[in-house]
């Protein structure tokens, strides 16, 4: 192949048909990488070009795209990352996930900036990529494995112990509409449902081994950037606390704040914090540190439970979401518990957000006396028991019973079907389960629940500023003239202009290739400038900062036109009315509810969205180079074709009216 005209690309992708079995190596469209650089921007774009509205998430002419940006395997900060794009299962609208480790770089090595399946394989098979051999092997033998068996036996397959694995679990296979993308080592892709669709194509793995290089730009003054943005990050005020404990060290920060969700969404705080803190996880169960590829941080952990009940376990990538999810978010307090729990969601392949959401809504429901005796399958759905919670997951991933198949369909589809008034208990926003952000007690997290581009989700803005009052950061990005309202995380002014910055930013991010991580949670030592510079001396492209954050606003604009082909409007910018209705009983959010009424109208307008449908206009499309798009939806909702897929997508919009409830 000759040589690409950009470096800092592998400058070819794989096309995998695996209905007829056919593999292409293709070069990448200039296109692509020129307006939506990588990752998911390219992401998006093949999906609006190739996955119409009236195709279902799990029919094969889904497309699943595993994509790497320019900035992956480089020596920059945190450069591990990939994406994995499709339509969600769970939503039925854009779906992504990401996912650190060193699967991405590995696959630049081999020679390859992303993959695109389509179809559908007869029986199950697994893809293997060895530098230009790449091959479709059969995978019967793996099928009905969970994911750590899966990798151990594909690396002694091919006799590599370095091989790299993305794989399913059970939970795939079995078509959940949350499972997970398990990627080596113990890394998961696990929001969005990105494992069903592998499961619904009959692909169980991938497996990469890659042992050439990435061509650069600038080399010397890309390896200068890089040192001095590891110099920055080391020397950060927060680099020792999160180094130290990762992102469980958030559950003593966010307890007083009031933003700790806690039996499914009434409280913002745990009296029993303390027991899944990142403190005690650290004293009670840490093995070693370890760290993504170019990572400087480390907040990647391995822990063990040595003794009791649970002994054996081993865990890593044990997150602040999870610790919420499986634990405060049920009212679980045995740490070990929650440790095993991690385990199976890892080993079975399910996101554990979404999993922690599905039991927390039967526990209400079983609490309400709206799921009955003969419904629970001899569980005892009580707050706090671990066992259930641990028996329900491995139901869950075998669509085991009546319970465990309701809740494998996910929170938003179980309450649509099961109605009797469940739907008020449903804490999602457009399918997706709420992480572990309260928006009442940070008015911006809640405007970022109802924007993000893939329901209810932190990471498509992660707006940290205002989480405890980042002072001289907002100072640093913005200048003074914001404040104290934007650091502020009860005040609402300013929060429009927040959430949108950083949904532009980070969809540049998720573009290149790089870590939030590395970026945004440590207070943004690496943002636009300093990208933009990234991105010029790797690939050689002209990249100033307006032409970036132009970028990053086509992307999350083509986002939002590909979720209103179908049928997705600003009626589904909501959040559940516990947010909205019940001022929060915790911390320092006491008596705070979240005002989308006031942040919304100002986000659209900054967005440049008509403030009656929450659509971008044509002028703001054509600005952005988007112009066939605005002609594209104004064709699907004159057909009625936005609104026949919006009946398709199996859940209703989140429980918003009144009610007597006060918890």
């Amino acid at each position: 192949m000759s040589e690409y005209p950009y470096a800092g690309y592998a400058g070819q992708y794989l096309r995998v048909d695996l209905t007829k079995g056919n593999i292409q190596k293709l070069p990448i469209p200039l296109d692509w990488v020129e307006n939506y650089l990588g990752g998911n921007g390219i992401g998006v774009k093949i999906l609006w070009d190739e996955v119409p509205a009236n195709i279902q998430p799990l029919d094969p002419e889904n497309k699943l795209i595993i994509a790497t940006g320019p900035l992956c395997g480089l020596p920059i900060p945190n450069t591990g990352r990939l994406e994995f794009i499709a339509k969600s299962p769970l939503t039925g609208i854009y779906g992504d996930s990401n996912a650190g480790g060193h699967f991405g770089p590995e696959l630049k090595f081999a020679g390859y900036d992303l993959i695109v399946f389509e179809g559908q394989a007869p029986e199950p098979v697994y893809l293997s990529i060895h530098d230009d051999r790449v091959e479709l092997h059969p995978a019967k033998h793996l099928w009905g494995r969970d994911t750590f068996t899966t990798e151990a036996l594909l690396q002694q397959e091919h006799q590599d112990p370095n091989l790299r694995v993305a794989c399913i679990g059970p939970a795939g296979e079995h078509l959940v509409r949350y499972a997970s993308i398990q990627v080596t080592y113990r890394r998961s892709a696990a929001r969005s449902g990105m494992g069903a669709v592998m499961g619904a194509k009959q692909l169980k793995a991938v497996a990469v081994r890659g042992t050439g290089g990435i061509r650069l730009a600038e080399p010397v003054k890309m390896q200068a950037l890089a040192l001095k943005l590891h110099q920055r990050i080391r020397t950060n005020p927060f680099y020792r606390s999160v180094h130290t404990y990762g992102t469980p060290g958030l559950v003593a920060l966010m307890q007083p704040i009031g933003r700790f969700p806690t039996q499914n969404f009434r409280y913002g705080s745990f009296d029993g914090f303390e027991d899944i803190s990142g403190e005690a996880l650290r004293e009670q169960h840490l093995l070693r540190d370890t760290a993504c590829y170019s990572c400087p941080i480390g907040c990647d952990k391995v822990y063990t439970v040595t003794d009791g009940e649970y002994a054996g376990t081993l865990n890593s990538s044990v997150e602040y979401e999870t610790l919420n999810a499986l634990g405060a978010r049920l009212c679980v307090r045995q740490l070990d518990a929650v440790l095993k729990a991690n385990e199976r969601c890892d080993a079975l392949g399910l996101d554990t957000i979404s999993a922690g959401g599905a039991i927390a809504f039967a526990m209400e429901l079983a609490e309400k006396g709206i799921l009955g005796p003969a419904e629970m399958d001899g569980l005892d759905l009580r707050w706090g028991d671990a066992r259930t919670l641990i028996t329900l997951l491995e139901r869950i991933a075998a669509r085991q019973g009546f319970l465990g198949d309701l809740l494998a369909e996910g929170t938003a589809r179980a309450a649509h079907w099961l109605g009797r008034g469940s739907e008020r208990y449903a804490m999602h926003v457009k399918g997706q389960d709420i992480p572990a952000q309260d928006g009442r007690a940070q008015q911006s997290m809640g405007l970022a629940h109802v924007t993000s581009s893939r329901g209810a989700d932190h990471l498509k803005a992660f707006p940290v500023l205002d989480e405890t009052g980042a002072i001289e950061e907002a100072v640093r990005r913005y200048g003074d003239k914001y404040l104290p309202d934007l650091v502020n995380p009860l005040a609402t002014q300013y929060k429009a202009f927040l959430v949108k910055d950083c949904e532009d930013y980070a969809a540049i991010v998720d573009s290149s290739g790089n870590c939030k991580s590395g970026g945004t949670f440590v207070m943004a030592e690496i943002y636009w400038q300093d990208q933009a510079e990234a991105i010029r001396l790797a690939t050689g492209m002209e990249m100033s900062v307006s032409r970036l954050c132009q970028t990053g606003e086509r992307i999350y604009n083509l986002m939002r036109c590909y979720n209103a082909l179908h049928g997705i409007t600003c009626e589904d910018d909501t959040l559940p009315w516990r947010f909205t209705q019940i001022p929060s009983p915790s911390g320092n959010a006491r008596g705070s509810i979240c005002h989308l009424e006031i942040m919304l109208p100002e986000y659209y307008r900054l967005r440049g969205w008509d403030a009656r449908t929450g659509l971008p206009t044509q002028r703001t499309l054509a600005r952005l180079g988007l112009e066939a798009a605005h002609s594209r939806l104004r064709a699907a909702v004159a057909s009625g074709a936005s609104k026949a897929a919006y009946e398709q997508l199996g859940w209703s919009p989140p429980y918003v009216g009144p009610t007597k409830d006060a918890l």
